[in-house]
């Protein structure tokens, strides 16, 4: 069962979607999974697919837009990667006081851009029982450099400075296509385009500030706070768009209980259709069974 909700984070009105199982019994509280979509996605692009999944298993889950984003409101398409870390602990504190949610026992679960989100939530707030991330980033600067030839990052940093200065002056960033900044992949390109092109909060401009956002975002900094608290890693072993690698970094510097799977020859969009979908849904309720039961406990 959907329904439509909104909670606020910082002051901002933000738009969400609750599942809650169909087979929730009156007083019975399960377990609750955040979701948190990527660079340039929004609730209702993938997110829903995975909701079901989890609902199956007997999950509460808490699908939303970030400040700016489908029908949240805030300023309009900014990456804003802390005040996203803002947003999740907004949703989970919302989550929580759920009367079908046992407070105790919230997961959260990112992709792309959300799985370095979730990473540097769950290691700043230890509300976050387990976290799962798929095809994420551990170093912004890095990430943006890899997928360059070496004179496009040169002009990429250009680009960045001069936006840096003319914002501080005139608080306007310009905008650019959003494949100049999110480089496509050949691999995947026609899966993203596809998904996209029917979803009307889909962007094809983003601000040139996210350059600036996304090279100053480093969540490998503090993936080892979260221990002893269990984080899953699930990368793509063919993704051009976030090589494999970045989720290896994550995975290298992050404490136990921690656990990576690579899916072989599956590419970055791949793991939102099946057979990839599955086989990350599977990894992905296995380890929150074994960490976050869905079942547990009735209010007294």
């Amino acid at each position: 069962m959907k329904k439509s909700v909104s909670f606020y984070s910082e002051g901002i009105k933000l738009d969400g979607d609750l599942y809650v199982p169909e087979d929730i019994g009156p007083g019975e509280r399960r377990g609750g999974i955040v979701l948190c979509h990527g660079y340039t996605g929004v609730k209702d692009l993938y997110l829903p697919d995975n909701a079901r999944a989890l609902n199956e298993a007997g999950y509460v889950v808490l699908a939303f837009d970030y400040k700016g984003w489908g029908k949240s409101e805030g300023a309009r398409t900014r990456l804003a990667p802390y005040s996203r870390v803002a947003d999740v602990q907004a949703a989970i504190t919302f989550l929580q006081i759920q009367e079908q949610v046992d407070p105790d026992k919230i997961g959260i679960y990112g992709t792309s851009y959300g799985c370095a989100t979730v990473v540097f939530v769950a290691a700043v707030d230890e509300r976050v029982k387990c976290v799962v991330g798929v095809v994420g980033m551990g170093h912004g600067a890095r990430w943006m450099r890899s997928v360059r030839r070496p004179d496009e990052y040169a002009d990429l940093l250009v680009r960045s400075r001069e936006d840096r200065e003319q914002r501080v002056i005139s608080g306007i960033s310009n905008m650019a296509a959003r494949d100049e900044i999110l480089l496509p992949d050949r691999q995947s390109a026609e899966l993203a385009s596809a998904a996209r092109a029917n979803n009307p909060n889909a962007l094809s401009e983003l601000p040139l500030e996210y350059i600036d956002e996304t090279l100053q975002f480093h969540p490998e900094w503090v993936v080892n706070q979260i221990s002893p608290r269990p984080l899953l890693l699930i990368a793509g072993g063919d993704d051009r768009l976030v090589p494999p690698e970045e989720c290896q970094s994550l995975f290298d510097k992050a404490g136990e209980p921690k656990k990576m799977t690579i899916l072989p020859n599956v590419g970055h969009y791949e793991v939102y259709v099946p057979p990839a979908f599955d086989m990350v849904m599977t990894e992905t309720i296995a380890w929150f069974a074994q960490y976050v039961s869905a079942r547990d406990r009735r209010s007294q």
